[in-house]
């Protein structure tokens, strides 16, 4: 029952995310807002959504490990599988200067939390800082597309609106199923990990950095996956880089300033540094000015299978659960 817990709650999470996004666009085009605000804004946070509730649900419920663990484990999985299958799909191309500027930021922004984290406990005023970073950086991308007059909010546009509600009423319908099913759906999600941390006798932030970062990274990896079959390398490197800056600053501090949160050692001490490392790497592949092609792609691929079985095999240092 608590697999299907768990499996039901990220089912609902990624239907409703869904419908949370498509009504909000819909009803914001019907107001006459600017295609660049919606996809700077409601698109940018409505496709967070489910990542946001399930660690507001998380912590609310005392389970930081699951709530940090989620975060960590979601930028993890973004980078080393979320990029790397893809690229096995087709060579992933986009601008290395912008490429390596954003990754700059987002280990900016990962270095800023995990000083944070090593302060003691993830409190308001972490959160307030974190969260007001990423509103300085999306002001900043902001101004830098209405300058260079940047159709990445257009393209960003293009899937939801194939399929979007017609009138406003029916939007709102979709904002509101779309917002009551991310909190059942978080509260699934987590209360089945709980209980699989409980019954498996792992820690909570072991399933948090695997399996719930696993599930809620899904929406990132169908876009990427798209994105290579069209030939759009450039959407799914800014689609991962995007999605690990709102989870490190965006996410963990408005979260933390819903509920004060720690980090559990394990991740203090292990899963920071791989996070951190896996954004490295990908400066060095933007230096290199090639593809990211099937062998950088297979070989992110066993890093992320290496990652997770680090987890259950002791390797980061804290459990040992073989036994699985």
């Amino acid at each position: 029952m608590m697999y299907l817990q768990v499996a039901a709650g990220l089912v609902v999470l990624l239907v409703c995310g869904e419908l949370l996004v498509r009504g909000s666009v819909a009803l914001a085009e019907q107001f006459n807002i600017s295609k660049l605000i919606i996809g700077f804004t409601i698109v940018a946070f409505g496709t967070s959504a489910p990542e946001l509730v399930v660690c507001v649900q998380a912590a609310l419920d005392g389970a930081s490990g699951i709530a940090v663990g989620n975060v960590v484990g979601s930028n993890i999985a973004n980078i080393l599988l979320v990029l790397g299958a893809p690229a096995i799909i087709y060579p992933l191309t986009c601008d290395n200067q912008s490429a390596i500027r954003d990754t700059l930021i987002v280990i900016g922004g990962s270095l800023l939390f995990t000083v944070l984290a090593w302060t003691g406990a993830i409190a308001f005023w972490q959160g307030f800082i974190l969260t007001s970073v990423l509103v300085a950086v999306m002001y900043m991308a902001y101004r830098r597309a209405k300058k260079e007059g940047d159709l990445a909010a257009d393209e960003a546009l293009e899937e939801y609106e194939e399929n979007m509600p017609k009138t406003p009423w029916v939007s709102f319908l979709f904002i509101l199923g779309g917002l009551a099913g991310l909190v059942l759906g978080s509260r699934l999600l987590v209360l089945g990990a709980v209980n699989i941390a409980t019954t498996a006798g792992v820690s909570e932030e072991i399933i948090g950095l695997t399996l719930v970062a696993l599930g809620t990274s899904l929406p990132e990896l169908a876009t990427s996956l798209i994105a290579a079959f069209r030939r759009h390398g450039d959407v799914a490197i800014g689609n991962v880089l995007g999605s690990n800056l709102f989870n490190i600053t965006g996410i963990i501090g408005v979260t933390a300033m819903i509920k004060p949160m720690t980090a559990p050692q394990q991740i203090l001490s292990f899963d920071l540094f791989v996070m951190l490392l896996a954004s490295a790497l990908l400066i060095g592949l933007f230096f290199l000015k090639k593809p990211i092609g099937r062998i950088a792609g297979i070989g992110l691929l066993f890093g992320y299978v290496a990652y997770v079985l680090s987890q259950f095999y002791g390797m980061s240092g804290v459990y040992s659960v073989a036994s699985i």
